[in-house]
């Protein structure tokens, strides 16, 4: 255990020290002397963000629950706690124990951001861990990691001992039963890497070749140890009724960004956007069903106390029994002021029923994404929504008391033209126009509508895996259109760092080449890139250059369809062959069904059965 009496004296000279001192409500604390594996959840992001993330509330319930296993968390100290931390000579510590993170026996960290791969570095140096996997001796913890960035995990291949591909509760308690009995012989390193190796969904980045080209590009990549696998299989749960789910969650001292809870109805997407990453890589669609929802509902009202219920998923308006869920809800949890909400709505599915149910204890914003401004653009990505859905559901939501109205936006997707850029401004206008077309006794509040864009970004297994992102300048000059030609206060544009999105898409669309510049941007201070504050685009420049990567060949380029792609290796379910066809289908403006209405031959159901398939 660290020094209480240091960390006393830290503690009080820190921003939020409720960050760093465990012992909230539903926290687990084991006797980590009387148990066989002990694992720290570490989240590459302060503790507000992640304590609202779900999977750490499932994988932290899930491992307690084995009486031989202990789970702790750790999250990135704020920059104030780590100058503190290092003055006192205090290392990285978990919440429940205060130990150090290099006492245990694993650091699994989630991946959910690209701009978090330098928090990831910092939280190992803090620790005492050596950054690079080669480096690490028998008393060092395996270092693991998952999430969806872990679907291109090259950028970070030599920096992570081993990857899960897939979705955590499935292979966890594997990978730690199989740690049993590796530790109880006291088995080396590599002895243990290549037994778990062998579990579906594991990947070992040290374990395969990769050979490059003269211009660059990958010439291959294989597995240089006998008996693993020259493609990785993503792991799916089959059953969302009868995976494990908690029923109780940890309430922290401090607000954090959700607070509420999160409900999580069904797992998937069917709708098929061509720029959307997660659509691609949960399929298929699995739902819980509503009884299993109410209950868990009831559990989990009654263990935190939390006065919102957040309906979550890729799409909650996809739900088949979304109405009826709600209704239930409401009967139940109405007097006592729960309010349910939902983290987005799409235009299409939009319900005045819904509606008019989540309001009866408390109205919020509303958050739409039509994603492009005009018709022919949503086509090529697919959106599957008209200007009509828009004008019908923003009609409902202003006759039934909103005032005000958000509208996701995303800039620089493939074909995009000027009129596809003022159509963003167009909508902004026309939602303002409804508002003002009523009556003045039916307007309630005060109309604000937030156009919000953000710079697209290529991601692997998508449609759009093959397209080379805008330059910086071009994102720019895209921004300044719009913004020019909004005028008027009602409307707000809200817009990303297009130098943020670019490093994004280095990182995103990077080989296992790029490690070495992930370390440089490190050492020179970079981490917390993807708070604008702490961001320092110069920074990464110059480690770019310092390790001869040119980040134009990662994020700009167009890639060739027969080109080998670093995350090539990694099986998600979805075929190349339908990502190539829905890629020409998006240069032909043409729209794919809902897979709901009829299967689209994506390929999972020759790989993986349950949900829609």
């Amino acid at each position: 255990m660290i020094d209480m009496k240091k960390l006393d004296k830290v503690l009080r000279r820190v921003e939020k020290p409720a960050r760093y001192i465990g012992m909230e409500k539903n926290a687990i604390k084991k006797d980590l002397n009387e148990v066989k594996v002990k694992f720290a959840f570490a989240f590459p992001d302060i503790y507000e963000v992640g304590m609202s993330h779900l999977g750490l509330h499932i994988l932290y319930n899930l491992i307690n629950e084995k009486e031989d296993m202990a789970c702790e968390r750790v999250f990135a100290p704020w920059v104030d706690m780590e100058e503190e931390m290092i003055k006192e000579g205090i290392p990285l510590f978990t919440l429940e124990s205060k130990e150090s993170v290099r006492n245990f026996d694993f650091l699994g960290f989630t991946l959910q951001y690209e701009m978090s791969y330098t928090n990831v570095i910092n939280m190992l140096n803090l620790g005492g861990i050596p950054i690079l996997s080669k480096d690490r001796k028998k008393e060092d913890p395996f270092i693991i990691a998952g999430g969806p960035c872990a679907y291109n995990p090259e950028p970070i291949a030599d920096i992570i001992d081993f990857f899960v591909i897939g979705e955590g509760e499935e292979i966890i308690l594997e990978i730690l039963e199989k740690y049993k009995e590796y530790k109880a012989p006291k088995g080396n390193r590599i002895g243990f890497l290549k037994e778990v190796s062998k579990i579906e969904g594991v990947y070992v980045p040290q374990f395969y070749h990769v050979k490059y080209n003269k211009d660059n590009t990958i010439q291959s990549m294989d597995p240089i140890v006998e008996g693993i696998p020259k493609i990785i299989k993503k792991r799916i749960i089959k059953d969302l009724d009868r995976v494990y789910f908690p029923e109780k969650l940890i309430v922290p001292y401090i607000e954090t960004i959700h607070d509420r809870i999160p409900l999580e109805i069904f797992r998937g997407c069917t709708r098929g956007c061509r720029f959307c990453q997660a659509g691609m890589i949960y399929r298929p669609v699995r739902e819980k069903s509503v009884e299993r929802l109410l209950e868990l509902a009831e559990k989990l009202e009654e263990n935190t106390g939390y006065e919102d219920i957040s309906l979550t998923s890729l799409s909650s308006c996809d739900y088949s029994n979304l109405e009826k869920l709600i209704s239930k809800l409401m009967d139940r949890y109405e007097d006592e002021k729960v309010g349910i909400s939902l983290p987005s709505l799409r235009l299409d599915s939009f319900s005045i029923g819904v509606l008019k149910e989540i309001q009866k204890v408390r109205k919020t914003g509303l958050t739409f994404a039509p994603e492009a401004g005009s018709q022919r653009l949503r086509d090529v990505i697919n959106k599957g929504v008209t200007d009509e859905d828009l004008i019908n559901a923003v009609s409902y939501a202003f006759e039934e008391g909103w005032s005000t109205i958000k509208l996701y936006f995303m800039i620089g997707l493939p074909t995009e033209t000027e009129e596809d850029l003022l159509g963003i401004r167009d909508l902004g206008y026309k939602v303002k126009d409804i508002f003002f077309s009523l009556p003045k006794e039916k307007r309630k509040g005060n109309l604000k509508v937030t156009l919000s864009a953000s710079c697209f970004v290529p991601k692997p297994f998508t449609p759009f895996q093959w397209v080379g992102q805008d330059s910086i300048e071009k994102f720019y000059e895209k921004i300044d259109l719009i913004k020019q030609n909004i005028r008027d206060k009602k409307i707000t544009f809200n817009y990303h760092d297009p130098k943020l999105s670019y490093l994004e898409a280095v990182i995103a669309r990077g080989d296992r080449r790029l490690g070495k510049a992930l370390i440089r941007a490190w050492e020179k201070g970079c981490k917390f890139d993807g708070w604008s504050e702490k961001f320092d685009f110069d920074k990464w420049m110059e480690a770019f250059k310092e390790t001869g990567i040119d980040g134009d060949f990662y994020a700009l380029r167009e890639r060739e369809i027969d080109e080998i792609l670093p995350w090539d290796f990694i099986n998600p379910g979805i075929t190349k062959e339908y990502l190539i066809k829905e890629y020409e289908k998006a240069k032909g403006e043409e729209l794919t069904r809902d897979c709901r209405l009829g299967c689209t031959n994506c390929g999972i159901n020759r790989s993986f059965t349950g949900g829609v398939c």
